[in-house]
């Protein structure tokens, strides 16, 4: 049996389980042009500002930077904020056109990694959350790192 070593991650949206309550997650494949590939590899890559929207059945992302490499031919048109397909399997595609359009989800692009050679986009089913939401949020952070440093000064 082979073990996966675990890479880690090209890209990630820190920002977005501040903003959202993330109720599903899943794995997306990315179309993607062999320099933005290559630019991937080298870590030029940015999703903090992305998102995915639905259009005739499909999903795509946009506005994910991935900066092009100096070394990039200059016959290919290298637009770094361009908008990429996202490959998903049919029932995925219609329980998220279905989650966003009924029940008024978002989906928002969570992370970006490799996994077996090819680019997988981690995106999740999220719902916005209020300010007051976001106040708890930190409170709560704040509680379990005061109180992982009152267990760790009381065992010394």
């Amino acid at each position: 049996m082979k073990t996966e070593d675990k890479l880690p991650p090209i890209a990630v949206n820190r920002k977005a389980r501040f903003d959202f309550f993330i109720e599903e997650r899943m794995e997306a494949g990315i179309s993607l042009m062999g320099w933005e590939v290559k630019s991937m590899r080298a870590g030029k890559a940015q999703i903090a500002e992305a998102y995915v929207y639905m259009k005739n059945g499909e999903a795509f992302l946009h506005g994910a930077h991935i900066g092009a490499l100096t070394a990039a031919s200059s016959h290919v048109d290298t637009t770094a904020t361009r908008t990429r397909k996202l490959l998903l399997n049919r029932r995925e595609l219609d329980h998220l056109v279905g989650a966003v359009e009924r029940k008024s989800y978002t989906i928002v692009p969570l992370e970006l990694y490799w996994k077996g050679g090819r680019a997988k986009l981690e995106i999740g089913l999220a719902k916005g959350k209020k300010q007051h939401d976001k106040r708890n949020t930190e409170k709560d952070k704040d509680w379990q790192r005061d109180k992982s440093r009152i267990m760790k000064a009381s065992r010394y």
